[in-house]
């Protein structure tokens, strides 16, 4: 049986460099991602809409490669990387983002039960 020969840097993008993908996904896409993430929870909007938004900003980071690093734009497989790193950096920081507003805008209702996380208050009952 014949092993795969696909290094982790070539698997994230063409540039095959670990370091390109760490600053041009990771911190550039992943930074925008996070405050795009919070800016939607901010405004109370449902949570689907940060995968609309977090599709489109991962053109502009394939645009990034290819603009600055003279990789392909049009690459499927590279721009699914591109949207993974930015839709879970845009939901992981939307879902921080909400359970701030839950606790800050309702702390006589709820608590927070984690990180990504709140429930009711002990002893809280609900108006018959």
């Amino acid at each position: 049986m014949a092993a795969l020969n696909i290094s982790i840097p070539e698997l994230l993008n063409s540039e095959r460099s670990l370091l390109i993908f760490l600053f041009v996904n990771v911190v550039l896409g992943g930074g925008a991602a996070a405050l795009a993430g919070k800016a939607i929870a901010s405004l109370w909007r449902p949570w689907w809409q940060v995968i609309l938004y977090m599709l489109l900003l991962a053109i502009g980071v394939r645009f990034i490669h290819y603009a600055v690093f003279g990789s392909r734009f049009l690459s499927l497989h590279y721009y699914l990387v591109d949207a993974i790193v930015c839709v879970s950096a845009g939901l992981l920081f939307y879902r921080v983002e909400r359970v701030n507003q839950m606790i800050r805008c309702y702390k006589w209702i709820n608590e927070r039960a984690g990180a990504l996380r709140w429930r009711k208050r002990e002893g809280f009952a609900a108006a018959p």
